[in-house]
């Protein structure tokens, strides 16, 4: 591709990129696959799963904030380790700094 384009700066390429995978097709996938995923503690290494979700989040919703990205992965861990969460965290910390 390089050959055919030359050279140019990372926004050009970024923005190639965005032309050619972020359609429709592709929002789909990305969004099947955070619907779909569940955190196993048996098969998953818990740090590899929780950035391939934020990833994935950040893939289809580059504005969220990461208080509401860490709140929707939790929500897929399951119910015993979301209510054990919100047990222990105070409600005024951030999840931001």
């Amino acid at each position: 591709m390089r050959q055919d384009h030359g050279k140019h700066y990372w926004s050009w390429w970024k923005s190639e990129m965005i032309t050619k995978w972020a359609n429709n097709a592709w929002r789909f996938k990305r969004e099947n696959a955070f619907e779909n995923a569940i955190f196993n503690s048996e098969k998953d290494k818990p740090l590899t799963w929780f950035f391939k979700q934020r990833d994935r989040l950040s893939a289809l919703q580059p504005d969220m904030s990461d208080t509401m990205i860490n709140m929707k992965i939790l929500r897929k861990c399951g119910r015993e380790l979301e209510h054990a969460m919100k047990c222990r965290c105070v409600e005024t910390c951030s999840t931001e700094d």
